[in-house]
């Protein structure tokens, strides 16, 4: 098995953590959406990352289907994405929120380093940074003092998908230890996890 992308990008490292939890071995191509971009449109016609390359040679494409297949065949009685009802629910909305939350600091930061400085739109930077830390503000206040993860007691996609937002956004600029304490220290006590130590870029 085989990852396409880097681990600067919020939706690489989410895959990353996910095989490292789930155990499985692959290897990982440090391709670049934008240095490498004829590498990642011969896997995804999008040019963008991550694709993850099957052992059959099978090439998923996008962060939530990858999530959704390594689930379906690897997370047996745990999955990070539970199969049903409720739980299934609560999950994926933090997850959404959390990676929407990743695509708007992304937009924020192309608009910040791939547009001649006379042509930057300081307005829409900041209305994307303004919908990043409204989403960390909310899954701030989803965080109970005193429990080690999000939602069901154990690790799930919403813990992984908040502490790649959380992550970005620190890198944005937002001072999450000071606006959102609950949720910078829910990352940081995930940054020690060896799933998500081995993905730091």
């Amino acid at each position: 098995m085989q990852l396409i992308g880097v681990n600067r990008s919020p939706f690489t490292r989410r895959v990353a953590i996910t095989l490292h939890v789930y155990g499985i071995s692959f290897q990982q191509r440090s391709l670049s959406g934008f240095g490498d971009r004829e590498a990642v449109r011969s896997l995804n016609p999008l040019g963008r990352i991550p694709a993850l390359v099957l052992d059959d040679g099978e090439v998923l494409l996008d962060s939530n289907a990858i999530v959704d297949h390594l689930d379906e065949v690897h997370g047996h009685d745990l999955r990070l994405i539970p199969t049903s009802g409720a739980d299934r629910r609560a999950v994926l909305k933090l997850a959404a929120i959390a990676m929407g939350a990743c695509d708007k600091g992304l937009q924020a930061a192309y608009e910040r380093n791939h547009h001649p400085p006379d042509k930057l739109h300081q307005p829409w930077i900041d209305d994307c940074l303004a919908q990043v830390a409204s989403a960390l503000s909310y899954i701030e206040e989803q965080i109970v003092p005193g429990q080690a993860h999000l939602l069901l007691g154990r690790l799930t996609q919403a813990d992984i998908s908040a502490f790649v937002a959380e992550r970005l956004g620190r890198a944005m600029g937002i001072e999450t230890g000071a606006r959102m304490p609950r949720l910078q220290a829910l990352a940081s006590s995930l940054a020690a996890q060896p799933p998500f130590a081995l993905t730091e870029p």
